[in-house]
């Protein structure tokens, strides 16, 4: 016997095959994965459940979504989240200026309709399926979480930043992110053709609610060791040379262990590479790493912590790799 409460089978893209397919698939986007994502990733497909990704700013969580629909060819659908954000914006709204023009068009036919019913029931009934038309399919207009649900062959629903959005529009997702489906008073429940592979992306700026969390599988992605982030940087920029590579990011990862209130991300790194091969660097002079410290720290406080310290820090990075040469 079935159980109602299952749903029905979907198909598996090649690229979720197993967690080593979607590890291939992800690199095949340039993203470098790990066990604990590709695993994620796997099950959030197989058991139908979001992947709600929390850790700091930078490390690859947007990517992630991003990298999963190139690789899968599957369209993104993105909704960033801010305080105040509401169903008009998340979910639909009505083409108010396409219904107001219906509305001048039914003025004007208004007498016609009357005219041709025999009583004033009849006239009424008439105005009533005129008014059902008016709150249907036709006009409304949908937001990214509805989009998601009327893809035919599948998406990749990114809903970032959850943390900024209030605790109200938690509420919002929690039918969503359940049963992926939409309810629209007006019209009804509006069931997704092929559910979406959403992740939910967090910086902890606030804490999420239980019911929310209960819907997800947990991941926490954190700044990787060195030699995962310089994998990462040479897919990204495959130009710098080996050395540069080793040394820049054994003096991230020094930085990272200062007391500054904006650690240096990922992207940071890469961008800081690609800074560093523009100004034709082959390894790390001191002079360059102060003239180039707004590009990995962003806050003027940290560059003011940092600078005095570039001389050790540089020499330190330089002998790490030194001895691991």
């Amino acid at each position: 016997m079935t159980d109602p409460q299952t749903p029905p089978a979907i198909s598996t893209p090649a690229g979720l095959a197993s967690i080593a397919a979607v590890t291939a698939h992800l690199a095949s986007a340039g993203y470098i994965s790990t066990p604990e994502i590709s695993t994620a990733v796997y099950l959030a497909h197989h058991l139908r459940k979001p992947v709600l990704i929390e850790g700091p700013a930078g490390v690859g969580k947007t990517d992630l979504a991003r990298s999963l629909a190139l690789s899968m060819d599957m369209p993104l659908l993105r909704m960033q989240c801010y305080e105040g954000l509401d169903e008009s914006k998340a979910l639909y709204e009505w083409k108010y200026g396409k219904q107001l023009l219906y509305t001048q068009i039914l003025k004007e036919k208004i007498h016609l309709l009357i005219d041709a019913a025999d009583t004033l029931d009849g006239a009424l009934a008439k105005l009533t399926g005129f008014q059902d038309l008016f709150f249907s399919r036709e006009f409304l207009e949908p937001r990214p979480l509805l989009r998601a649900m009327e893809q035919t062959s599948g998406s990749v629903l990114l809903i970032d930043e959850i943390d900024k959005s209030d605790e109200e529009f938690e509420a919002l997702l929690l039918e969503v992110l359940s049963d992926y489906q939409v309810t629209v008073p007006e019209i009804g429940t509006i069931a997704a053709k092929h559910p979406p592979l959403v992740i939910l992306t967090s910086n902890n700026t606030r804490e999420l609610g239980d019911a929310l969390k209960r819907r997800c599988l947990h991941l926490h992605i954190d700044f990787p060791p060195a030699e995962l982030e310089a994998r990462i940087v040479r897919t990204r920029v495959p130009e710098v040379s080996e050395r540069l590579l080793a040394q820049l990011v054994a003096f991230i990862q020094r930085v990272r262990d200062e007391n500054i209130r904006k650690l240096p991300s990922i992207s940071e790194t890469i961008d800081w590479a690609r800074t560093l091969i523009l100004l034709h660097a082959d390894s790390l002079d001191p002079a360059l790493v102060r003239s180039t410290l707004n590009v990995i720290l962003k806050r003027q406080s940290d560059i003011a912590e940092i600078a005095p310290k570039v001389d050790a820090l540089v020499g330190t990075a330089v002998r790490d790799v030194a001895e691991t040469v």
